[in-house]
């Protein structure tokens, strides 16, 4: 089992019971077991894009799966939850993110390990940080550092 980071969110449709539902949805996939989540955080849009504010959470999960395997499920529970894949940070129902995959790197065309965003995005940092402060990620690089380098963005509890 390799323990992963999945990085949630959501905008619409009632988003803190879209992240509820889709914790569930996570305990209950093949050969993996939901071992805890952040509380739920409220976050503006990205880019300040005109939006309703989102919902964010993290969970850590472990997993037989490999990475494509598990990116595939995490997009049908997307799709399960009305995901509908319009435009770049647009409005969404759920939006599910493997942050980390164990200490591997990833880089191919679907998939990007560490999460290439995750350095300037206090709404994922924070949530990792609350389930694993002493986390080191792939490249040796303390989690706590990002945090503390994360340009100011406007974050509380939902």
């Amino acid at each position: 089992m390799i323990r992963c980071y999945i990085a949630l969110g959501a905008n619409l449709a009632q988003p803190d019971q879209q992240l509820r539902q889709a914790l569930q949805a996570l305990a209950q996939l093949p050969q993996t077991s939901l071992v805890s989540h952040s509380q739920l955080y409220r976050s503006p849009p990205m880019a300040g894009m005109v939006q309703p504010d989102y919902c964010n959470a993290v969970a850590a999960i472990d997993t037989a799966l490999s990475p494509i395997a598990l990116l595939d499920h995490l997009q049908q529970l997307e799709h399960n939850q009305g995901r509908e894949r319009h435009s770049r940070w647009g409005a969404r129902t759920l939006d599910l993110d493997i942050l980390l995959y164990g200490d591997q790197q990833i880089e191919s065309e679907r998939l990007t390990v560490p999460h290439y965003g995750i350095a300037e995005r206090i709404f994922v940092l924070l949530p990792l940080f609350e389930l694993a402060p002493a986390l080191l990620l792939p490249d040796g690089k303390p989690l706590v550092s990002l945090v503390s380098n994360c340009p100011p963005q406007p974050l509380s509890l939902y």
